[in-house]
């Protein structure tokens, strides 16, 4: 990524990760789709119910790996075999610590966290039942997204979207074996989900740990070098810590929506999974800008991730706004796709034609911190993101339903802290040194 057009690179790397996220949003349509149809409205409002929950859950370990990211991306731009090396096995080792604790944890406590965040009674049984059976393929998950890391963060997005396609279709099957043609429970469909993503998983370790490239996985150096540990906790945590308290946030969001029953969650289910799509896009510049700043910034060339980082941020934008655009005009029917309940239906086309046209913010804010990310500035994004997407979002939420318990209120805070969130990153990018966070040689 040092080297070429930095559009071309930058799309380069960024639409196999767009397709993979894609093919991502098409098995968990499909998978929503399949549990709606086959085991009624019941069901998929059990699944979504809780995607706030899981999101907690996985998201801290999630954000570790984005700090090995930039740590794997910063030593290979600048040349350095050895500390790539040790960053990868310090990775893949600390990834497979916090995956059993996650599937510990969470098969264990879902009765718990469900409650707290107050599922339904009427659905709380299935809910259960799903989520102990999604959180026992969590070690599979985290092992994925973490070997995908390491390979994005070295430049190569064209294998684990390979990877992926693969997983996502027999995801697919998996599901249509197991809940419509066997006809068997909801627990079936996590099942299929954490059998896809071990798939997906052994294919990123098979293709690691091939000879002949400094990155190369090797089980008998498995272990975690100490000072790599330490930086990739210095970039990784704050953006660890950062994407937990948002869905810390998000969650008690989720526990608001509970409250309006069935019909709160899954219209509210039902929307998430179109917003999926907009945050395509979003995703894929926000990871191709962390790893084109870092390795640029690695390797000295401050003006070049300069202009690379002004073409993601407005190619994204605009994108992610013609997205929105999109699912602003055809509600209707993205909506009936997932529901067949008419007040459901209607909440979810009010839901997306409240947020939609706003994405734009959203795709503003998500592709700075990936820049930050890059640069070494993990600490800032974390900051901005805990006092708006957290602090600001809860004391609005609370002081909005205290004030009218109306379900519209709480479509609006997420356009209200995306614009001021991404006000004060429009500031800081324009006013901060952030092109000379670190020096040309990692040390």
């Amino acid at each position: 990524m040092t080297e070429g057009d930095p559009r071309k690179v930058i799309l380069t790397f960024a639409a196999p990760v767009f397709l993979s996220q894609l093919f991502q949003q098409l098995y968990n349509t499909a998978d929503a789709w399949i549990v709606s149809r086959y085991l009624g409205d019941s069901a998929f409002a059990a699944v979504s119910s809780s995607g706030s929950l899981i999101f907690l859950m996985i998201s801290f370990f999630v954000g570790a790996s984005m700090g090995a990211g930039v740590v794997i991306s910063r030593y290979f731009g600048a040349g350095d075999p050895d500390r790539v090396s040790r960053a990868v096995h310090t990775n893949v080792v600390l990834s497979f610590l916090c995956g059993l604790f996650m599937t510990v944890f969470g098969v264990i406590m879902t009765p718990t966290l469900l409650r707290w965040i107050h599922v339904d009674e009427a659905i709380l049984p299935l809910s259960t039942v799903y989520f102990r059976y999604y959180f026992s393929g969590a070690l599979a998950m985290i092992m994925y997204n973490s070997l995908k890391g390491i390979m994005n963060a070295v430049g190569d997005s064209r294998r684990p979207l390979y990877f992926l396609i693969f997983s996502s279709l027999l995801n697919i099957f998996l599901d249509w074996l197991f809940v419509g043609a066997m006809g068997l429970g909801i627990e079936w469909a996590a099942i299929a989900t954490a059998m896809s993503q071990g798939a997906s998983a052994l294919l990123c370790l098979r293709q690691l740990t091939r000879k002949g490239t400094v990155y190369r996985l090797s089980f008998r150096k498995l272990k975690i070098s100490g000072d790599i540990l330490k930086e990739i906790l210095r970039y990784g945590l704050p953006t660890a810590v950062q994407n937990s308290v948002i869905a810390f946030a998000n969650l008690l969001v989720q526990s608001n929506v509970n409250t309006f029953g069935e019909v709160g969650m899954a219209s509210w289910g039902a929307y998430s999974k179109i917003e999926g799509f907009a945050f395509l896009p979003i995703t894929s510049f926000s990871m191709a800008l962390s790893t084109f700043i870092g390795q640029n910034l690695g390797a000295g060339e401050h003006e070049r991730a300069k202009r690379g980082a002004r073409f993601g941020l407005i190619t994204s934008l605009l994108l992610a706004e013609l997205i929105g655009l999109l699912i602003y005009l055809f509600a209707e029917p993205l909506i009936r796709f997932f529901l067949s309940g008419e007040e459901s239906v209607r909440w979810g086309i009010e839901h997306c034609r409240t947020v939609s046209l706003f994405f734009f913010l959203l795709a503003y804010s998500n592709c700075i911190a990936g820049v930050l990310r890059g640069a070494g500035k993990a600490f800032v994004s974390m900051i901005v993101m805990l006092a708006i997407w957290c602090v600001l979002r809860i004391v609005y939420i609370t002081v909005a339903m205290q004030f009218r318990h109306d379900i519209v209120l709480l479509y609006w805070a997420y356009p209200i802290t995306w614009a001021i969130s991404s006000a004060i990153y429009l500031v800081y990018y324009h006013v901060s040194d952030w092109l000379h966070s670190f020096e040309k040689k990692p040390v």
